[in-house]
């Protein structure tokens, strides 16, 4: 069931995303060569804390795992799709990128949001992949109008990541999000025009392509959480939480000061 929000529970989730965003626009300065996961993972949950939050995805049970969720965020390198898990032994090195994805729980309120940092100096093909990605993200929040079908923003992802040979990957998609933290509607990263459930004002949509060089086939390592790409590629991931308003999508986490 799709939940529509009325402009209080708006309200709610904005704040909600002003939080995330703020988090993830100071992670910005905190990641680099010689980090591990683990200190950015405490990192993130310190400041949504002192910020107001709770982290939303940390004793969460998700549909796929028997297990709760144990860490306040998602941190996956290179290879690794979604769900990464933070480690004291993993530590950033040049050339890395680094995907964080996160939620934010404020007074019962939900937003979801990631993003895909580079260390150092990277290669040309994966910076055109993370900027294709994010680019994509984009192209898809613009998809987010009152009387589109849910299939004009996966559409809009997967045509344009495509045009550049990089691949949707097919298991990982967005969803709908704002007074629990995974809703309904599934948001594809490809489809069809004109296909899919109907958008309408009041619903708050996480967006999030997840793009690999290669494959966009996706196998689960033995951790039971960690997605990476099938033939080992690279992969990037970008998420915002969007409202859909008369006037068109707004973005409720605007962690993005490029845009």
């Amino acid at each position: 069931m799709i939940i529509i929000k009325s402009d209080e529970e708006i309200e709610g989730i904005r704040k909600s995303g002003y939080i995330l965003a703020r988090v993830l626009r100071d992670l910005r300065e905190f990641i680099r060569e010689g980090v591990t996961t683990w200190a950015i993972n405490k990192k993130a949950e310190e400041m949504i804390r002192k910020l107001g939050g709770k982290p939303a995805f940390k004793g969460y049970k998700p549909g796929f795992s028997s297990k709760k969720y144990p860490f306040s965020t998602c941190i996956s390198i290179n290879d690794e799709i979604v769900h990464g898990l933070p480690s004291k032994k993993r530590v950033l090195k040049e050339g890395d990128i680094v995907s964080v994805d996160m939620g934010v729980n404020y007074k019962g309120y939900f937003s979801d949001a990631a993003c895909t940092f580079t260390v150092g100096q990277v290669s040309e093909d994966v910076k055109k992949l993370v900027d294709v990605t994010r680019r994509a993200l984009y192209l898809g929040v613009s998809k987010a109008v009152v009387g589109n079908r849910i299939g004009d923003i996966s559409y809009a992802i997967g045509s344009y990541v495509r045009s550049f040979g990089f691949s949707p990957v097919k298991d990982y998609c967005g969803h709908g999000v704002g007074i629990k933290i995974h809703e309904d509607p599934a948001v594809p990263n490809d489809g069809e025009p004109n296909t899919g459930e109907l958008i309408r004002r009041g619903m708050t949509l996480a967006i999030e392509p997840m793009v690999s060089m290669g494959s966009g086939d996706a196998v689960t390592k033995e951790d039971g959480w960690t997605a990476v790409t099938k033939d080992g590629s690279y992969a990037a991931h970008f998420e915002h939480t969007i409202a859909v308003l008369d006037h068109g999508p707004e973005i409720l986490t605007p962690w993005d000061e490029d845009a």
